[in-house]
């Protein structure tokens, strides 16, 4: 009797250390946090698993005058053409809509409008805060090369390579900086965004000599601004799927929309409160 009581003893030490550790397998399953995958809109590889999802979600079965554009972008996919392409050349017009809304009707310039919107696609890349260090650590470099060359006789174009030799030096500078102020992600971005960045020295240092430091400055500051709402349209998951799935209305859309801006005449915003105390009088 006492070896059975003691059989029976070990049998249910055994099926509770069983259950106590299914429970702490099921308990660490439960505890553990999935790590969210960050997708970039202009890594094809990363951006395909979502938008593929969103083409198959939408049935199309026959070629209409107003489906067209679906077949063939399905056509092209299932061919090997990245699916993140047709997005981005999709939104990069509403992009350039918002840019040309902001001067013609709010009065924004910036550095032209094909700039803030390559600035909102490296944001992709980048993110906000790597690529608004990028923007920064190029203008004070672009402004410091060019008051040290101000007394240098020396014709435009070598003048111009040299501070873009001064600002490339300064991106490598950060670049071998990044491992030890914590720069994660200046450490995973591509080269073509950090060339997008550098790029940008030459309208700012045109606009300092043309014109003056405050409305070089001036300038930067309404690009970054543009350059960051255009980021937001193009981050958007919702105007991604939006015009993947209607890429023909997309087209129409924002053809409409630059006609209709280019058919304003009245005051722009800016203007307005400029002259608000003419307005008063």
């Amino acid at each position: 009797m006492p070896g059975r009581v003691e059989a029976v003893d070990v049998v249910l030490i055994e099926e509770e250390v069983l259950e106590s550790t299914s429970e702490a397998s099921l308990a660490a399953d439960i505890v553990v946090p999935v790590e969210e995958i960050k997708t970039d809109l202009t890594e094809p590889e990363e951006s395909k698993p979502r938008l593929e999802q969103v083409l198959e979600s939408q049935s199309v079965e026959r070629v209409w005058p107003e489906n067209f554009l679906k077949v063939a972008i399905r056509k092209a996919v299932t061919a090997g053409v990245p699916v993140n392409m047709f997005v981005l050349l999709l939104l990069f017009p509403l992009v350039t809509a918002l840019v040309a809304f902001s001067r013609n009707v709010v009065g924004i310039k910036g550095f032209g409008i094909f700039t803030p919107a390559v600035v909102a696609v490296a944001f992709l890349s980048t993110g906000v805060v790597t690529g608004v260090l990028l923007f920064l650590v190029i203008l004070l470099t672009a402004t410091l090369s060019r008051r040290l060359l101000r007394k240098v006789r020396m014709q435009y174009f070598p003048r111009m390579s040299i501070m873009i030799w001064a600002v490339s030096m300064s991106v490598l500078g950060l670049l071998l900086l990044s491992p030890l102020v914590g720069l994660i992600d200046l450490q995973t971005v591509g080269i073509f965004p950090i060339l997008l960045f550098i790029l940008l020295a030459d309208p700012f240092i045109d606009a300092q000599i043309h014109k003056s430091m405050r409305t070089a400055m001036m300038m930067a500051i309404e690009t970054v601004v543009l350059a960051l709402l255009a980021f937001l349209i193009v981050k958007s998951e919702w105007l991604q799927k939006m015009v993947l799935l209607q890429p023909e209305i997309t087209m129409i859309s924002s053809l409409l929309v630059n006609f209709l801006i280019g058919r304003y005449k009245g005051l722009r915003l800016m203007e307005v409160y400029r002259f608000k105390d003419l307005w008063r009088k």
